[in-house]
């Protein structure tokens, strides 16, 4: 992506208000030399009105900070994104995704630019959160956090179908699996890949245009490290006014 062509992508965005970014956000943001201009998708979308080209982030700082090893996360590369919907027919036929359920989705945006529209493409699955809403208010422990990897997981038999979880949710990423009785979401393959020794999870292994990375935060020598570590790339993540403190980041290849 041509970075100057972006650059006035942005400063075309209309302005939606920056009233749901906590103060304390926006000062570390302005603090990095960023102005703070909108809010895309749930997240805040950080435009270098001045210094876009000497644009630097860092982590959110919660990111190190808890003790799971391996810690999974992903990263979304949301520009390489053309919708193909490979990682979704991957995941569905992994998970054992019903038609009417899902475990991960892809929005569209049409967005007004200088020179007509622009298509955005947003992944969105859980976000596997370090504080998950849905944890906390699940009355029979039926929804958890891993306490090895971090993982938000579901115990099926533990369900009541009261879907409280699905209310809580910040991304909208949890459906009532009819069969079974209960809610379903997004485990980062956990049950069909990662405890049996796999790697990765089906739709990052699917994707072609390697949008989704997946890995290990604890370790440098992984990709997802590498990206969210780079102080040279724009890193964000989405509602972070929820305090969720989310495991899923997003970036532009065009800003890294």
């Amino acid at each position: 992506m041509d970075l100057k062509k972006f650059g006035k992508w942005l400063l075309s965005l209309k302005n939606e208000g920056v009233e749901n970014i906590p103060l304390a956000e926006r000062r570390s943001f302005l603090k990095m030399g960023l102005k703070v201009t909108g809010v895309f998708a749930g997240g805040t979308i950080l435009s270098v009105v001045s210094k876009l080209e000497n644009a630097r982030a860092i982590p959110p700082a919660y990111v190190g900070t808890f003790p799971y090893k391996p810690h999974y996360a992903m990263v979304l590369i949301t520009d390489r994104c053309v919708d193909c919907e490979l990682c979704m027919e991957a995941c569905v036929r992994t998970n054992h995704v019903p038609p009417y359920g899902w475990r991960t989705r892809i929005f569209e945006r049409r967005l007004k630019a200088t020179d007509g529209y622009v298509r955005q493409f947003m992944p969105v699955l859980c976000n596997q959160c370090n504080i998950p809403p849905c944890v906390r208010v699940c009355p029979t422990k039926a929804t958890i956090k891993d306490p090895k990897t971090g993982i938000v997981k579901m115990i099926p038999k533990k369900c009541i179908g009261c879907k409280t979880c699905m209310t809580a949710c910040p991304y909208d990423m949890r459906y009532f699996n009819e069969e079974k009785r209960a809610i379903d979401k997004c485990d980062f393959c956990w049950e069909s890949r990662l405890s049996k020794g796999g790697k990765i999870t089906a739709c990052a292994e699917a994707c072609p245009a390697g949008v989704r990375i997946f890995g290990d935060l604890t370790d440098p020598k992984s990709r997802v490290y590498q990206i969210v570590y780079d102080p040279a790339r724009v890193i964000w993540v989405l509602r972070p006014e929820t305090g969720a403190k989310p495991n899923v980041f997003y970036t532009i290849e065009g800003l890294g």
